[in-house]
């Protein structure tokens, strides 16, 4: 256990706000992230109405923010992945010179990425002839995330861009951890970032039946549209956000005088090898049971779940399945995050990590908003309101499109 990596520093910009501490403070209180989807002009016929949007942040408090570098770099991601990681870094005191920078790694990395630079170079051309900007397409360039953020800290070790879809964060972690673990880094800044609300993604999420759809006939309050595990679900809520994490090994930890926070003490990843968005009970399962193994410990030793719960029929009901095979009848406390924020695309699991490491913390599970229980999931162990536990182990759960599941388990750093 002693070669695990420790987690040294975090910071997010969600829905629920764009300080760290302020957003905490809502997802304790119950606070939904949810509103009108504002980002573009919708006639009447468009499906979605609603989405979660991260507040506008003020640039003139980061300097490397310049107006005329970063007028080149105009797809959100840019912005929101190097505030995050600049405030990562800050929070955890370490600032990366050059006798370190060879052995930190990159692994933040996105989903979407900034494919929005390439559908409004598309518009312009069809609509007015215009040829692209010359950065359209290092702005769309998937991995271009993780080299700017690279550029930003000065980390000149290993670098990578795992893209899980909505596991995306988690795998930035697993990744970065097994840098870590091979000896190829001492640190490696994790993490993932999507704006998606653009259009035709926003659109084509809608027409696949996985958001959630304007009922005309039926209205219900933004607040409310997002509802994991209940018997009224009807799709995830589309939202923005950005999340970085620092791991370094615990004798680097110990060297530079880091405050370890949390111990990512176990992990998995599998493939459903099943359906391109149907999740596979038997793999989910197995990711779930796999990184509990790992951390060396028994799922009668988890102390509380930090679910996937997208808010979708079917994968909720399989991710329910999957907890109750793992964990029998004695059934951790479990909180589903999305149903604060909507779902934050590969974003969304970076983010809920945070808020698992912060509710370890605190000694208390935010609480599941819009809960009307499906009884036929089984659970009696997710609740409406903040719930107190002893935050010894907590098993984050990570699933994404193309069968992607990755888990973590967070712990004790002694």
């Amino acid at each position: 256990m002693d070669n695990r990596p420790v987690i040294v520093g975090m910071d997010m910009l969600t829905p629920l706000g764009t300080e760290l501490e302020d957003q905490i403070h809502a997802a304790m209180a119950g606070k939904s992230g949810i509103g009108p989807l504002t980002r573009f002009a919708l006639d009447d016929n468009f499906p979605v109405t609603i989405a979660g949007q991260v507040p506008e942040i003020d640039a003139s408090g980061y300097d490397f923010l310049k107006p005329r570098e970063m007028a080149h770099w105009f797809s959100p991601i840019y912005k929101h992945a190097l505030v995050v990681v600049h405030r990562a870094l800050k929070q955890a005191g370490l600032e990366i010179s050059p006798e370190i920078s060879p052995r930190v790694a990159t692994t933040f990395s996105t989903a979407i990425g900034g494919l929005d630079a390439v559908l409004h170079a598309d518009r312009d051309m069809r609509q007015k002839g215009k040829l692209p900007h010359p950065f359209v397409n290092p702005n769309s360039c998937i991995n271009m995330v993780a080299g700017k953020v690279s550029i930003l800290s000065k980390a000149t070790g290993p670098i990578t861009t795992s893209i899980t879809a909505c596991a995306t964060g988690s795998t930035s972690m697993i990744t970065g951890a097994m840098f870590l673990q091979a000896g190829m880094a001492d640190v490696a800044i994790c993490g993932a970032v999507d704006f998606p609300l653009v259009e035709p993604i926003v659109a084509g999420f809608a027409t696949m039946n996985g958001a959630y759809k304007t009922r005309k006939n039926q209205p219900e309050p933004p607040q409310a549209a997002s509802r994991p595990f209940s018997s009224n679900r009807r799709g995830f809520v589309i939202s923005e956000g950005a999340a970085a994490i620092i791991i370094c090994t615990r004798k680097f930890a110990e060297e530079h005088s880091l405050e370890p926070l949390a111990a990512m003490a176990g992990w998995s990843m599998t493939s459903d090898a099943h359906h391109f968005v149907a999740p596979n009970q038997a793999t989910v399962t197995r990711c779930m049971a796999q990184a509990i193994d790992h951390a060396g410990i028994s799922p009668t030793d988890i102390s509380a779940i930090n679910a996937h719960a997208a808010s979708t029929k079917v994968g909720d009901a399989v991710e329910a399945r999957s907890i109750r095979d793992v964990f029998g009848q004695k059934l951790p406390p479990m909180t589903a995050n999305k149903s604060l924020t909507g779902h934050c695309m590969g974003a969304s699991s970076a983010i809920e990590m945070i808020l698992a490491l912060k509710s370890m913390e605190r000694k208390a599970l935010p609480p599941t908003i819009n809960l009307d229980v499906d009884q036929e999931l089984g659970l009696d162990n997710i609740f409406d309101t903040a719930v107190e536990y002893d935050p010894r182990w907590v098993l984050k759960n990570a699933f994404g499109f193309g069968g992607c599941n990755a888990c973590v388990v967070l712990g004790p750093v002694a």
